[in-house]
């Protein structure tokens, strides 16, 4: 073992317990304010690829294992570990564009809307990454990428077409479809047991659409059922441009109803101009309780950035979250009435819940990624008070099992394995992707997925 106080020599700073700003440097970039009790041996904050490269070698030298964090958003603080050490990448921000290509490079801590997206809109060009603005790309690329509109332009990971990987034995490569091609497959949703830490993504682009028409109608609860069961009957056969969301939530005063929980339906259609948007949000106009909708907005014009700060202002910084999600299977009128509870009875007012289409599925292309269905629901319950972490958790665990029978499994971004383990991954690639890290990691350098149980990985718990 060697004195990891003395060498080697970083450009950014290497960090150990008892040092005046360690738990800032643990926990302090987290998204999530309920932050895990969880302590590596040390922490290195990287300041260029080569520290990375140094980093995977003093960890070998002494022993660690290496957890990695690119932008802090993993709800159960998947990059805190207990022992090891922590790489933290939130310096490594550059990205660029190559015209001739049209292919953009980002470093893993660039945040997909607070950076990356309005450095591509100024070139005429767009990504579809996540939702949140300050959602950095490197987990949400690893996990397949749930961004805007992926119903119809597909997973922000199958747009990935390269990646710089500093490997366990601390070489920097190379990876996509003719070298490395098994560290690329991996890459496109592995998720945190990837075994390699990416410095910078390589992704293909398309034009920015030109017109962003939004539509918004905003329902009592009374009619959830008949809505939710209307949206089931069209949400296939409505125009590939168009992302459909569903969101429980408590608006401001409707009427002289205060802090009443509603849901609204939405219509998001990235276009050419007016009149396709309007085109292609003419089914939402069909709802058979529409003459009843407490507010209709039909294909307002709206912009990116007005999406991205109602993004923001939904999902505070630093707020407590207790998270959980499901790709929802089955009969329509049994899924509608088996996830109704995580949208008519969230115990916290700043709480909310989503049902996002995802149809009709696609044939994805071959990568790690692999497990979706028609239908996306996630909950994220929104509070400050810690006395009720634990009242929030058992109540969004009885609504997820009475969930179960339309259960599929899970999607990892929005998962908590350390709570509840759910399949994520098609069995041959999870076999697959086991079979790449006993190949590329045999001695287990990289830290795998943080779960409760890690002998019982990609398996609904309940068909044990």
């Amino acid at each position: 073992m060697t004195d990891p106080t003395e060498t080697p020599r970083f450009s950014g700073r290497l960090t150990f317990p008892g040092d005046p700003e360690w738990d800032e440097l643990r926990v302090g970039r987290m998204f999530n304010g309920r932050r895990p009790d969880r302590h590596p041996d040390a922490i290195l904050q990287a300041a260029c690829i080569d520290d990375v490269v140094k980093g995977v070698k003093l960890a070998r030298e002494n022993g660690w294992q290496v957890a990695v964090r690119s932008g802090g958003h993993a709800w159960a603080g998947w990059s805190v570990r207990d022992g090891g050490l922590l790489i933290d990448l939130g310096l490594l921000q550059e990205m660029d564009y190559d015209p001739a290509t049209k292919v953009a490079s980002a470093q893993p801590a660039v945040r997909g809307g607070d950076t990356l997206s309005p450095f591509l809109e100024g070139l005429g060009r767009f990504f579809n990454g996540g939702h949140c603005p300050s959602v950095g790309i490197g987990g949400f690329l690893l996990q397949g990428g749930q961004g805007w509109n992926q119903r119809g332009w597909g997973w922000a990971a199958e747009s990935v077409v390269g990646i710089d990987v500093v490997t366990a034995d601390g070489k920097l490569v190379h990876a996509n479809d003719n070298q490395n091609q098994d560290l690329y497959w991996a890459a496109r949703g592995a998720g945190p047991s990837f075994p390699g830490i990416v410095t910078r993504f390589y992704l293909k682009t398309r034009p920015k659409f030109e017109y962003l028409g939004h539509t918004v109608h905003l329902y009592d609860m009374v009619d959830f059922t008949e809505v939710m069961t209307w949206l089931y009957s069209i949400h296939a056969d409505i125009s590939a441009d168009v992302e459909i969301v569903v969101v429980s939530l408590t608006p401001p005063a409707v009427s002289d109803e205060p802090g009443r929980r509603r849901f609204v339906v939405t219509g998001v259609a990235l276009v050419e101009d007016r009149d396709a948007a309007q085109r292609a949000l003419a089914p939402f106009n069909t709802s058979p309780a529409l003459d009843r909708a407490l507010m209709v907005q039909d294909c307002a014009e709206s912009t990116l950035a007005e999406q991205r700060a109602q993004q923001e202002r939904s999902n505070p910084r630093g707020a407590r979250y207790v998270s959980d999600n499901i790709w929802v299977r089955g009969d329509p009128a049994e899924a509608v009435q088996r996830i109704a509870p995580l949208f008519t009875d969230l115990p916290t007012p700043d709480g909310f819940t989503i049902w996002m289409s995802n149809a009709p599925t696609r044939e994805l292309p071959d990568m790690a990624f692999s497990l979706q269905s028609e239908a996306y629901v996630a909950t994220y319950l929104v509070y400050d008070d810690p006395n009720q972490d634990a009242a929030h958790r058992a109540w969004l665990n009885m609504a997820m099992e009475y969930a179960q029978p339309v259960t599929a499994g899970q999607y990892l971004g929005d998962s908590d394995m350390t709570n509840r383990q759910l399949k994520f991954m098609a069995d041959e690639n999870f076999t697959k992707v086991q079979s790449i890290i006993q190949e590329r990691d045999p001695d287990g350098r990289f830290v795998r997925y943080l779960a409760h149980d890690p002998t019982v990985i990609n398996t609904n718990h309940w068909e044990l």
